[in-house]
């Protein structure tokens, strides 16, 4: 499985549910790198989304605890067990965490590679993704050029787990 994000210098990436920036570019990369895949999203990553609809052109998969929730066009699963489930059918190479906090930590193990778009600013934030610099289990392999947007310095890197060998 993948994880996708963008992260400020602090690895935020929210704020009341919200975004903290919108970078063109970003939006493209993440369409471009999920469409035809699956999305897994906590429900309220899915509220965050324009009209509470799901992701287009891609299968979208909500973790909840909520019992009844429903959302029309998302399948909906209240469990790791019952996600692994849902899972089951697609390679996990097309599979891709979208956030947020709970649901990147409560997954961050099962996946093997993170797509994580770089702001360099520190934004007011309330949701953070786990520290991928900080953490001795991955590392980043590939980083983009510098880019800007207004204001904003940006850039796209890749992590990937590290398989360290038993001793």
């Amino acid at each position: 499985m993948n994880l996708i994000a963008a992260v400020d210098k602090n690895w935020a990436i929210g704020l009341h549910n919200r975004l903290l920036a919108s970078i063109p570019n970003d939006m493209k990369f993440f369409r471009e790198t999920t469409t035809g895949g699956v999305v897994v999203m906590g429900r309220r990553t899915l509220e965050s989304f324009p009209g509470q609809r799901p992701l287009p052109n891609r299968t979208n998969i909500v973790l909840t605890r909520r019992e009844n929730y429903k959302v029309k066009g998302a399948q909906v699963v209240h469990s790791v067990e019952e996600l692994h489930e849902a899972l089951a059918g697609y390679p996990s190479e097309t599979v891709y965490v979208i956030g947020g906090e709970s649901v990147y930590r409560l997954l961050l193990d099962e996946c093997d590679t993170a797509y994580i778009t770089k702001i360099d600013f520190a934004f007011d934030a309330d949701a953070f993704f786990p520290n991928l610099d900080q953490n001795p289990d991955w590392e980043m392999v590939e980083e983009s050029d510098e880019d800007t947007y207004q204001d904003l310095i940006y850039h796209f890197t890749t992590y990937k787990k590290c398989h360290h060998p038993q001793g």
